[in-house]
């Protein structure tokens, strides 16, 4: 029996966060702040910062924090990946990147993210899409989007932390979006 390598967008997604993850334990934190964290506050005209829109999704703060992530990523991720194709689902987690940075920095100026929460939440929502008919809305949708989306509405009421609830919304708005005009791939 040999290992296949299943799912290569989140295979790779994995293994390069969890190489950024290595570095930033060798390098210490300066490192993940300097390429895979948002910037804050953000310069127009630097080139870099334009970049860390879409590569602090590769950044974490600690082993628990990848691995919370990664946790969800490598469950749903290969399911993901089977119902809409390889290059879709990297298109999503770049959409999801740019869409959490962007709006991070725009409403949050001086507030540094990163981490694939937000790419978390894209799956979790849009994994609720995967046996979506036209015309119909998935009860699994409207569950999954009162208990995950509704808990984070209210997390980021309720307790002053260091997780950024407003990633996980806009990434699970974006699953969202996907799972609305993105159909399933059927075979």
């Amino acid at each position: 029996m040999k290992i296949k390598y299943n799912a290569p967008t989140t295979l790779s997604f994995t293994l390069a966060s969890a190489l950024v993850l290595a570095a930033t334990g060798a390098f210490g934190p300066a490192f993940a702040q300097s390429w895979f964290s948002t910037p804050a506050p953000f310069h127009a005209s630097v080139a870099k910062d334009y970049v860390k829109l879409f590569t602090h999704v590769l950044g974490h703060a600690s082993v628990d924090h990848f691995i919370s992530n990664f946790s969800f990523i490598l469950l749903l991720g290969p399911i993901l990946e089977a119902t809409y194709g390889s290059v879709a689902m990297l298109l999503m987690i770049l959409a999801t990147a740019l869409a959490t940075g962007l709006l991070n920095v725009l409403v949050f100026p001086g507030t540094v993210l990163l981490g694939a929460s937000g790419v978390v939440f894209m799956m979790i929502l849009l994994s609720s899409f995967t046996n979506f008919t036209k015309g119909e809305v998935p009860l699994t949708f409207i569950l999954v989007m009162a208990i995950y989306l509704g808990r984070e509405v209210w997390a980021a009421v309720a307790r002053a932390d260091n997780v950024s609830q407003f990633a996980h919304v806009i990434g699970g708005m974006v699953g969202s979006f996907f799972g609305f005009v993105r159909p399933a791939r059927r075979e």
